[in-house]
């Protein structure tokens, strides 16, 4: 393992996933700012593959907040179900949507305060609605960007809150919006929660925290040990 500077360890980490993810895709699909931060709403404890199956069918209906609110919370609730959290997601959908109409003239506010003023939207789909519907520099921090944080030494672990804050203080205020897309498609490929892998991991292998590259050691030692018994048995 290399011994650098943090934000020599910083630069390499950015180049590596630009060599990895030059094309960087926005996951949820969506045609404007309302149906992304719909899209977004649902995504709470779903995967986007899930969300990008259901939303055609609620976008068929309602793709802007005018719509949304001649249907029922009950109607938005039946069609969503399949992405978890429906009781509260269709509340939410329908307040925020009856709230852009009579607040906003029915647009999307480009507006952190007013976006988390709004039902079932906290400060990281706030931070998404800006960084990939207006542009607007963000750094929003999902498990994948919190777990890779900590694995690479650039956070504490400790909250969500203090990881979105030491990437926003390490990396290039014009490169937030692409490195959190980046960083998400590395954690789901390459650094996963389940099955990590440190040969497949290369930022991990290279510039990760001591601590957790000795425990994953550990455990693959481990691992192979019990392997080897149950050989010889």
């Amino acid at each position: 393992m290399t011994t650098l500077t943090k934000q020599q360890k910083v630069n390499e980490i950015i180049r590596i996933l630009d060599e990895l993810y030059p094309e960087i895709p926005i996951p949820l699909d969506h045609k404007d700012p309302y149906t992304l931060l719909v899209a977004v709403l649902l995504s709470a404890q779903c995967t986007d593959e899930r969300v990008n199956q259901i939303t055609p069918k609620l976008f068929a209906r309602a793709d802007n907040p005018f719509d949304m609110v001649l249907m029922s919370i009950e109607e938005i609730q039946e069609i969503i179900r399949p992405c978890g959290l429906s009781p509260m997601k269709s509340k939410g959908i329908w307040h925020l949507s009856d709230m852009i109409i009579k607040q906003h003239n029915g647009e999307v506010p480009q507006d952190f305060a007013a976006l988390e003023a709004m039902p079932a939207v906290g400060h990281k789909t706030a931070s998404v609605v800006m960084s990939q519907a207006f542009g607007v520099p963000a750094f929003p921090v999902d498990t994948h960007i919190h777990r890779l944080m900590y694995r690479w030494g650039l956070s504490n672990g400790k909250s969500v809150e203090q990881t979105e804050r030491d990437a926003k203080r390490l990396f290039p205020r014009e490169r937030w919006n692409d490195l959190h897309l980046q960083i998400i498609y590395y954690g789901r490929e390459y650094c996963p929660a389940r099955g990590f892998s440190l040969d497949r991991c290369i930022i991990t292998r290279q510039f990760g925290r001591k601590s957790f590259i000795n425990e994953v050691l550990k455990a693959e030692a481990k691992k192979s040990l019990k392997s080897k018994v149950a050989t010889r048995r």
